[in-house]
């Protein structure tokens, strides 16, 4: 069969004949006699039943077949060898991938620097087997581990570690019923505050706001991204129009555009706020509160916690990350 002849020799037979420009010299490199090499060319193309060479010049001239077969075996070998070295790094300790679930709140700016940190971590190995030149030398490697985010809303954020789609959830409600084997760690508290745009009829109001005079006007919502949850509804009053969104940005926008009313995190509202772009009215409710946490699967592995996970948990351990995950939004810190 042709794929029993696309064996990784026969991939570096092709790249070693291409480089070095002639039969003779791949043999001389590859520690062969060139009546061999000469031999594994044709079993070659006789499996594949194409032509790799033009064999009427005198240097070894690829046909369009081997050009193609060059660049996609040049592909596979590099392939080979980084999934060579992810299995040795896994071994390690590293978990091949690693998801993560961020509740829509959660500061962007603060997560992809998280991101960025974990991409930059660097391990020392010890070099001991004698063909990676067995003098005991580290070496740096990065993380074997892929990354993996996904924005949730609401429940959104716990079914996906709940469901195993996910090894972290980052700003998940602590109101929801643990099924076991999750680990929940505070991460802080988000107040949460009523805003309409200076040419929206309630920013002329005076006092704080009642139900009875918020209910005649759009509201504007961000939409649960439980799949299979009973999906949350908050601060919305009954018989009240609701314009549905997808994100906070995205109702933040439709706030700054006058097209409705609702509440805001404080920390992504301020500069708003500041820049007289929205209005902060009270309202006889009083600002809610958000009290949220980050959560794990603590059974992830048998053999304990991977390394990636751990990393992750130790950068939320600190309070000044978890602060600026929930109070840093644009780069700014509140």
């Amino acid at each position: 069969m042709p794929r029993n002849a696309l064996t990784p020799d026969a991939l570096v037979m092709m790249d070693t004949i291409a480089r070095s420009g002639s039969f003779a010299a791949a043999a001389r490199e590859l520690g062969k006699v060139p009546s061999a090499l000469t031999y594994s060319v044709r079993q070659l193309e006789e499996a594949l039943d194409v032509l790799l060479f033009d064999r009427s010049s005198r240097q070894a001239q690829l046909t369009p077949a081997g050009t193609e077969l060059l660049q996609e075996g040049r592909r596979l070998l590099q392939e080979m060898d980084a999934v060579a070295n992810r299995v040795r790094r896994v071994a390690s300790g590293w978990e091949t991938q690693l998801a993560i679930s961020v509740d829509d709140i959660i500061s962007t700016p603060t997560m992809f620097e998280l991101v960025q940190a974990f991409c930059d971590v660097r391990e020392v190995r010890d070099v001991r087997d004698p063909r990676d030149g067995g003098s005991g030398a580290g070496t740096d490697q990065a993380p074997a581990t892929r990354l993996r985010l996904r924005t949730e809303v609401l429940a959104g954020t716990w079914e996906a570690l709940v469901n195993g789609q996910v090894d972290l959830a980052i700003g998940v409600s602590g109101e929801f019923l643990n099924p076991g084997g999750i680990e929940l760690q505070p991460l802080g508290e988000v107040v949460f505050v009523y805003c309409v745009a200076p040419h929206h009829p309630l920013a002329a109001t005076s006092g704080p706001l009642l139900d009875e005079q918020i209910v005649h006007h759009r509201a504007v919502a961000v939409a649960d991204s439980a799949q299979r949850m009973a999906p949350l509804t908050v601060n919305l009053l009954p018989g009240q129009d609701v314009l549905t969104v997808s994100s906070m940005r995205d109702k933040l926008e439709a706030l700054l555009r006058g097209m409705g009313s609702g509440f805001l995190p404080q920390p992504l509202a301020q500069a708003h706020i500041d820049a007289g772009h929205l209005v902060q009215k009270d309202t006889a409710r009083g600002p809610p509160t958000a009290r949220l946490f980050y959560a794990w699967r603590a059974e992830r592995s048998a053999l304990g916690l991977g390394k990636a996970l751990r990393w992750w948990l130790a950068q939320l351990e600190s309070p000044t990350t978890r602060r600026a995950l929930l109070h840093r939004h644009a780069g700014r810190l509140f």
